[in-house]
């Protein structure tokens, strides 16, 4: 734990101590495989009524932690606590405290939607008035009512998800679990999901593991981020578009001599980069400090030193490469899965 915590605190992304009370609380948590460890020493807290993404790249430990949260696997070491209560020692309460709804979205095409979410709530034990009261208020909250009689295996993507997300909140549970909700739909469902999601969460906790980063910025108030099932970032969303956008670089494609000499003595300049050139033209990425704008300053010792400028550009980073920048491994390409 302490040496999780330096790795936070080195990146500066080491969130303030949540106060209150915490729907989750996942406590030196390890899990392995044989020789394999899928997560490693592992310590978070989501406080209720948050909605948290939780990120990763492929093989970091994410689906492995979402299932030991959902008790479908049991730590090897450590604990976790779902409302206050070990999830090995009252895994029938936590259990149905947490909806979850996997990537592999687990519903039947041949049953009808009704059918279906009514096979959920016999699995659920619900009493009959349980029943109606509750699939009243998940088939409005999803909106499924114009396809509630009408067999899944006819609807779009998109209503499969939504049928996903209403046996996941059938039973009324303070926690949502959501893995990769809106892969495979196309942009006008995502935006759709995404929406639910975020009504959803006005009353829950969510938990919602995603590779698409504009879901992040616009669904969540707080990011976790793991990495080879290590916990290496742990921050508000807010700060992490802040650290993003404070990230420059500027694109240089010039004709002259002594560029790179001229370039290195601009006060704003951290780093060059030199690319392949094109015939005479020298091409450079600049890496910059802070908030600084050097493309003003490049354009005139251009026109002091009587370059010819083909290209002044500059990139803001997104997200992805604040992400990238914590977990990449050399050559690796993040993509938050």
């Amino acid at each position: 734990m302490a040496d999780q915590t330096d790795t936070l605190e080195k990146n500066g992304l080491a969130s303030e101590a949540p106060r209150g009370d915490f729907s989750i609380e996942v406590n030196g948590v390890s899990k392995f495989f044989g020789e394999l460890t899928a997560v490693d020493n592992l310590s978070f807290q989501v406080r209720k009524g948050e909605v948290v993404g939780f990120l990763g790249p492929n093989g970091s430990g994410k689906t492995t932690t979402m299932r030991m949260l959902t008790s479908f696997y049991t730590p090897d070491a450590g604990n976790i606590r779902v409302d206050g209560m070990d999830t090995q020692e009252d895994d029938l309460v936590t259990r149905y405290s947490i909806g979850y709804l996997p990537e592999n979205n687990p519903i039947y095409a041949d049953l009808l939607v009704t059918e279906y979410l009514n096979f959920v709530a016999d699995l659920r034990s619900m009493t009959k008035s349980q029943r109606k009261e509750n699939m009243a208020r998940t088939v409005e909250e999803t909106g499924l009512q114009d396809v509630f009689y009408r067999p899944i295996g006819q609807l779009s993507k998109g209503y499969r998800q939504r049928v996903g997300l209403a046996q996941a909140i059938l039973h009324r549970p303070s926690i949502l679990i959501l893995d990769e909700p809106t892969e495979g739909l196309d942009p006008n469902q995502r935006l759709t999901i995404r929406d639910l999601i975020r009504s959803l969460g006005k009353e829950r906790t969510v938990m919602l593991s995603t590779h698409i980063m504009q879901e992040v910025e616009t669904t969540c108030e707080r990011v976790i981020l793991i990495s080879k099932g290590r916990l290496v970032l742990d921050s508000p969303v807010r700060e992490l578009l802040e650290r993003a956008h404070g990230m420059r670089t500027v694109h240089v494609e010039v004709e002259g001599r002594d560029v790179e000499k001229g370039l290195e003595s601009l006060s704003g300049v951290d780093s060059i980069e030199r690319e392949s050139p094109v015939g005479d033209r020298k091409r450079y990425v600049i890496s910059t400090k802070g908030d600084d704008d050097v493309r003003p300053e490049i354009f005139q010792l251009a026109k002091k030193r009587d370059w010819v400028l083909w290209e002044l550009r500059e990139d803001r980073a997104r997200m992805e490469d604040v992400f990238h920048e914590l977990t990449a491994e050399p050559g690796q390409q993040f993509d938050g899965e």
